[in-house]
Protein backbone atom coordinates (compact mmCIF):
# COMPACT_ATOMS: atom_id res chain seq x y z
CA UNK A 1 0.00 0.00 0.00
CA UNK A 2 1.48 3.54 -0.91
CA UNK A 3 1.21 5.59 1.99
CA UNK A 4 2.20 9.31 2.57
CA UNK A 5 2.97 10.03 6.67
CA UNK A 6 3.67 13.17 7.71
CA UNK A 7 5.16 14.26 10.94
CA UNK A 8 7.33 11.21 11.03
CA UNK A 9 10.13 13.11 13.29
CA UNK A 10 8.01 13.13 16.26
CA UNK A 11 7.46 10.68 19.01
CA UNK A 12 4.08 8.77 17.61
CA UNK A 13 5.33 9.64 14.08
CA UNK A 14 8.75 7.58 14.30
CA UNK A 15 7.09 4.85 15.63
CA UNK A 16 4.19 5.01 13.41
CA UNK A 17 6.89 4.48 10.16
CA UNK A 18 8.64 1.61 12.04
CA UNK A 19 5.10 -0.32 11.95
CA UNK A 20 4.86 0.92 8.26
CA UNK A 21 8.24 -0.52 6.76
CA UNK A 22 7.81 -3.44 9.22
CA UNK A 23 4.80 -4.11 7.25
CA UNK A 24 6.69 -3.72 3.60
CA UNK A 25 4.64 -0.55 2.73
CA UNK A 26 5.99 2.10 0.52
CA UNK A 27 6.07 4.73 2.24
CA UNK A 28 6.53 8.64 1.79
CA UNK A 29 7.56 11.05 4.29
CA UNK A 30 6.43 14.65 3.99
CA UNK A 31 9.08 16.96 5.68
CA UNK A 32 10.01 20.13 6.24
CA UNK A 33 13.24 21.98 5.39
CA UNK A 34 16.03 21.57 8.11
CA UNK A 35 13.55 18.92 10.18
CA UNK A 36 15.45 16.89 12.76
CA UNK A 37 15.80 13.26 11.52
CA UNK A 38 17.74 11.97 14.63
CA UNK A 39 14.47 9.29 15.19
CA UNK A 40 14.38 7.82 12.09
CA UNK A 41 17.60 9.01 10.26
CA UNK A 42 18.13 4.64 9.61
CA UNK A 43 14.56 4.35 8.54
CA UNK A 44 14.25 7.73 6.26
CA UNK A 45 16.14 6.84 3.12
CA UNK A 46 16.22 9.92 0.87
CA UNK A 47 13.98 8.61 -2.00
CA UNK A 48 11.35 8.22 0.35
CA UNK A 49 11.39 12.08 1.35
CA UNK A 50 9.42 15.10 -0.21
CA UNK A 51 10.51 18.19 1.54
CA UNK A 52 7.53 20.61 2.09
CA UNK A 53 5.21 22.61 4.64
CA UNK A 54 1.64 21.84 6.08
CA UNK A 55 1.46 25.99 5.78
CA UNK A 56 2.36 25.94 1.95
CA UNK A 57 1.28 22.36 0.72
CA UNK A 58 0.79 23.61 -2.97
CA UNK A 59 4.64 23.69 -3.29
CA UNK A 60 5.04 19.77 -2.76
CA UNK A 61 1.27 18.80 -4.40
CA UNK A 62 2.41 18.07 -7.75
CA UNK A 63 5.54 15.59 -6.11
CA UNK A 64 3.24 14.50 -3.95
CA UNK A 65 0.41 13.60 -6.41
CA UNK A 66 3.35 11.37 -8.79
CA UNK A 67 3.27 9.09 -6.06
CA UNK A 68 -0.07 8.06 -5.93
CA UNK A 69 -0.49 7.87 -2.01
CA UNK A 70 -3.67 5.32 -1.33
CA UNK A 71 -3.68 6.65 2.75
CA UNK A 72 -2.66 9.28 4.42
CA UNK A 73 -1.26 9.02 8.01
CA UNK A 74 -1.31 12.30 9.20
CA UNK A 75 0.78 12.78 12.45
CA UNK A 76 2.44 16.30 11.90
CA UNK A 77 1.06 18.84 14.99
CA UNK A 78 2.71 22.22 16.33
CA UNK A 79 2.72 22.99 19.69
CA UNK A 80 2.29 19.87 21.30
CA UNK A 81 4.18 20.42 24.17
CA UNK A 82 3.08 22.02 27.68
CA UNK A 83 4.09 25.91 26.97
CA UNK A 84 1.91 26.06 23.68
CA UNK A 85 -0.97 24.06 24.50
CA UNK A 86 -3.11 27.71 24.72
CA UNK A 87 -1.03 29.54 22.76
CA UNK A 88 -3.36 30.90 19.55
CA UNK A 89 -1.21 29.51 16.93
CA UNK A 90 -2.63 26.45 17.77
CA UNK A 91 -5.31 27.56 15.62
CA UNK A 92 -3.01 29.17 13.08
CA UNK A 93 -0.52 26.58 12.72
CA UNK A 94 -2.31 23.79 13.11
CA UNK A 95 -6.65 23.69 11.94
CA UNK A 96 -6.90 25.63 8.71
CA UNK A 97 -3.05 24.53 7.30
CA UNK A 98 -4.52 20.72 7.82
CA UNK A 99 -8.39 21.30 6.05
CA UNK A 100 -6.13 22.47 3.03
CA UNK A 101 -3.80 19.42 3.13
CA UNK A 102 -6.95 17.15 3.46
CA UNK A 103 -8.54 18.59 0.28
CA UNK A 104 -5.53 18.71 -1.65
CA UNK A 105 -5.01 14.95 -0.70
CA UNK A 106 -8.73 13.92 -1.55
CA UNK A 107 -7.90 15.80 -4.84
CA UNK A 108 -5.42 13.46 -5.90
CA UNK A 109 -7.07 10.52 -5.53
CA UNK A 110 -6.24 9.82 -1.48
CA UNK A 111 -9.03 7.24 -0.25
CA UNK A 112 -8.09 6.55 2.96
CA UNK A 113 -6.86 9.56 5.85
CA UNK A 114 -6.17 8.45 9.34
CA UNK A 115 -5.57 11.51 11.51
CA UNK A 116 -3.97 11.64 14.98
CA UNK A 117 -5.93 13.34 18.10
CA UNK A 118 -5.72 13.76 21.63
CA UNK A 119 -7.14 12.74 24.87
CA UNK A 120 -7.66 16.63 25.08
CA UNK A 121 -10.75 16.59 22.92
CA UNK A 122 -12.53 15.31 25.85
CA UNK A 123 -11.51 17.59 29.02
CA UNK A 124 -10.65 16.78 32.43
CA UNK A 125 -13.38 13.82 33.10
CA UNK A 126 -11.68 11.88 35.70
CA UNK A 127 -12.56 8.68 34.89
CA UNK A 128 -12.66 5.60 32.05
CA UNK A 129 -13.15 7.23 28.71
CA UNK A 130 -15.36 6.13 26.12
CA UNK A 131 -15.87 7.50 22.67
CA UNK A 132 -19.17 8.41 23.35
CA UNK A 133 -18.63 10.34 26.13
CA UNK A 134 -18.98 14.59 25.83
CA UNK A 135 -16.12 16.29 24.23
CA UNK A 136 -15.55 19.55 26.53
CA UNK A 137 -11.62 20.49 25.95
CA UNK A 138 -10.59 23.00 28.60
CA UNK A 139 -7.49 24.15 25.92
CA UNK A 140 -6.50 25.37 22.96
CA UNK A 141 -4.95 22.02 21.69
CA UNK A 142 -7.94 20.17 22.60
CA UNK A 143 -10.02 22.63 21.46
CA UNK A 144 -8.08 22.70 17.86
CA UNK A 145 -7.94 19.12 17.28
CA UNK A 146 -11.01 18.63 18.26
CA UNK A 147 -12.32 21.47 15.57
CA UNK A 148 -10.12 19.64 12.91
CA UNK A 149 -11.82 16.43 13.65
CA UNK A 150 -15.61 17.46 13.16
CA UNK A 151 -14.44 19.43 9.73
CA UNK A 152 -12.30 16.97 8.12
CA UNK A 153 -15.08 14.26 9.26
CA UNK A 154 -17.64 16.26 7.17
CA UNK A 155 -15.08 16.65 4.45
CA UNK A 156 -14.44 13.34 3.71
CA UNK A 157 -18.17 12.32 3.62
CA UNK A 158 -18.27 14.84 0.82
CA UNK A 159 -15.27 13.73 -0.79
CA UNK A 160 -15.51 10.38 -0.48
CA UNK A 161 -12.71 9.61 1.37
CA UNK A 162 -12.52 6.96 4.89
CA UNK A 163 -12.11 9.10 7.80
CA UNK A 164 -10.44 7.51 11.24
CA UNK A 165 -9.18 9.79 13.97
CA UNK A 166 -7.08 8.64 16.59
CA UNK A 167 -7.62 10.46 20.34
CA UNK A 168 -4.05 9.28 21.82
CA UNK A 169 -3.55 9.34 25.64
CA UNK A 170 -0.51 9.20 27.62
CA UNK A 171 2.77 6.99 25.19
CA UNK A 172 5.99 6.54 26.27
CA UNK A 173 9.11 5.10 25.82
CA UNK A 174 12.75 5.07 24.05
CA UNK A 175 13.07 8.41 21.61
CA UNK A 176 10.54 10.30 24.37
CA UNK A 177 10.69 13.93 24.44
CA UNK A 178 13.15 14.68 27.58
CA UNK A 179 10.81 17.67 28.69
CA UNK A 180 8.08 15.16 29.50
CA UNK A 181 7.61 12.82 33.02
CA UNK A 182 9.06 9.56 32.40
CA UNK A 183 12.20 11.03 30.46
CA UNK A 184 12.31 13.03 33.54
CA UNK A 185 12.39 10.79 36.35
CA UNK A 186 14.58 8.82 34.46
CA UNK A 187 17.31 11.21 34.00
CA UNK A 188 17.16 12.37 37.28
CA UNK A 189 17.42 9.36 39.34
CA UNK A 190 20.54 7.91 36.71
CA UNK A 191 22.18 11.25 38.23
CA UNK A 192 21.37 10.08 41.44
CA UNK A 193 19.14 12.94 42.37
CA UNK A 194 16.03 13.70 43.98
CA UNK A 195 13.24 14.31 41.98
CA UNK A 196 10.28 16.57 43.29
CA UNK A 197 6.85 15.12 42.45
CA UNK A 198 2.94 15.72 43.44
CA UNK A 199 1.38 12.69 45.84
CA UNK A 200 1.58 10.94 42.84
CA UNK A 201 -1.65 9.31 43.66
CA UNK A 202 -2.99 10.12 39.69
CA UNK A 203 -3.78 7.00 38.04
CA UNK A 204 -2.85 7.03 34.64
CA UNK A 205 -3.27 5.36 31.25
CA UNK A 206 0.50 4.91 29.89
CA UNK A 207 0.89 3.24 26.05
CA UNK A 208 4.07 1.94 24.76
CA UNK A 209 5.25 3.93 21.69
CA UNK A 210 5.81 1.01 19.74
CA UNK A 211 2.35 -0.58 20.29
CA UNK A 212 0.83 3.50 19.47
CA UNK A 213 2.96 3.02 16.04
CA UNK A 214 1.40 -0.69 15.08
CA UNK A 215 -2.01 0.90 16.46
CA UNK A 216 -2.20 3.67 13.80
CA UNK A 217 -0.46 1.71 11.42
CA UNK A 218 -3.60 -1.01 11.65
CA UNK A 219 -6.26 1.71 11.50
CA UNK A 220 -4.65 3.01 8.57
CA UNK A 221 -4.10 -0.37 6.44
CA UNK A 222 -8.26 -1.66 7.29
CA UNK A 223 -11.27 -0.01 5.01
CA UNK A 224 -13.16 -0.61 8.24
CA UNK A 225 -11.86 1.47 10.37
CA UNK A 226 -13.82 4.63 10.25
CA UNK A 227 -14.71 7.00 12.98
CA UNK A 228 -12.91 8.23 16.29
CA UNK A 229 -11.31 6.12 18.32
CA UNK A 230 -9.58 6.11 21.83
CA UNK A 231 -5.67 4.82 21.21
CA UNK A 232 -4.57 4.15 24.55
CA UNK A 233 -3.45 1.43 26.64
CA UNK A 234 -7.00 0.16 28.82
CA UNK A 235 -5.10 0.35 31.65
CA UNK A 236 -3.99 2.58 34.55
CA UNK A 237 -1.59 2.91 36.38
CA UNK A 238 -0.89 5.20 40.04
CA UNK A 239 1.95 7.61 39.09
CA UNK A 240 3.46 5.94 42.62
CA UNK A 241 3.75 3.06 41.13
CA UNK A 242 5.14 4.28 38.03
CA UNK A 243 7.70 6.47 39.98
CA UNK A 244 8.77 3.92 42.16
CA UNK A 245 9.39 1.47 38.99
CA UNK A 246 11.58 3.55 37.43
CA UNK A 247 13.47 4.17 40.80
CA UNK A 248 13.89 0.35 41.60
CA UNK A 249 15.12 -0.29 38.05
CA UNK A 250 17.49 2.21 38.64
CA UNK A 251 18.92 2.07 42.43
CA UNK A 252 16.08 0.85 44.91
CA UNK A 253 18.46 3.16 47.36
CA UNK A 254 17.44 6.19 45.76
CA UNK A 255 14.99 8.55 47.15
CA UNK A 256 11.99 10.28 45.94
CA UNK A 257 10.52 13.73 46.26
CA UNK A 258 6.62 12.25 46.92
CA UNK A 259 4.77 15.05 47.56
CA UNK A 260 7.05 18.01 47.80
CA UNK A 261 5.39 19.62 44.13
CA UNK A 262 1.87 20.30 44.60
CA UNK A 263 -0.93 19.62 41.88
CA UNK A 264 -1.89 22.12 39.36
CA UNK A 265 -5.29 23.93 39.76
CA UNK A 266 -6.02 22.12 36.39
CA UNK A 267 -4.77 18.63 37.33
CA UNK A 268 -6.38 15.40 35.72
CA UNK A 269 -6.71 12.50 38.49
CA UNK A 270 -7.84 9.77 36.11
CA UNK A 271 -6.64 9.19 32.98
CA UNK A 272 -7.95 5.93 31.22
CA UNK A 273 -9.27 4.66 27.99
CA UNK A 274 -11.93 2.54 26.54
CA UNK A 275 -10.15 1.19 24.13
CA UNK A 276 -12.93 -1.34 23.13
CA UNK A 277 -13.78 0.17 19.85
CA UNK A 278 -10.37 0.29 18.30
CA UNK A 279 -9.54 -3.07 19.84
CA UNK A 280 -12.65 -4.60 17.64
CA UNK A 281 -11.82 -2.81 14.66
CA UNK A 282 -8.56 -3.59 13.92
CA UNK A 283 -8.03 -6.43 15.34
CA UNK A 284 -4.91 -4.45 17.78
CA UNK A 285 -4.10 -4.47 21.05
CA UNK A 286 -1.28 -3.62 23.50
CA UNK A 287 1.47 -6.40 23.46
CA UNK A 288 3.80 -4.12 25.99
CA UNK A 289 3.67 -4.53 29.90
CA UNK A 290 4.00 -1.03 31.87
CA UNK A 291 7.52 -2.98 33.57
CA UNK A 292 9.03 -4.23 30.14
CA UNK A 293 8.53 -0.45 28.60
CA UNK A 294 10.08 1.07 31.48
CA UNK A 295 12.61 -1.08 31.61
CA UNK A 296 13.57 -0.51 28.03
CA UNK A 297 13.18 3.29 28.53
CA UNK A 298 15.58 2.97 31.37
CA UNK A 299 17.83 1.32 29.26
CA UNK A 300 17.38 4.12 26.47
CA UNK A 301 17.82 6.57 28.39
CA UNK A 302 21.07 5.14 30.16
CA UNK A 303 22.75 4.22 26.61
CA UNK A 304 22.40 7.99 25.99
CA UNK A 305 23.55 8.98 29.25
CA UNK A 306 26.87 6.69 28.03
CA UNK A 307 26.86 8.23 24.90
CA UNK A 308 27.50 11.92 26.45
CA UNK A 309 29.86 10.76 29.12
Amino acid sequence: MRVLLTGATGFVGAYTLRALVRGGEEVTLLLREGSDLWRIRELAKPEMIVRGDLRDFEKAREEIAARKPEVVIHSAWAGVGNKLRNDPSQIDDNLMPTIHFFRACAEIGVKHFVGIGSQAEYGPLNRRISERDATEPTTLYGATKLATCALLKQLAEQMGVRFAWLRIFSTYGPMEDSGWLIPYLIRTLLKGERPSLTACEQKWDYLYGADAGEAIYRTAVMPGAKGVFNLGSGQVYTLRRIVETIRDMIDPKLPLGIGEAPYRPDQVMHLEADITRLKQATGWAPKTSIEEGLRESVRWWEAQQERTA
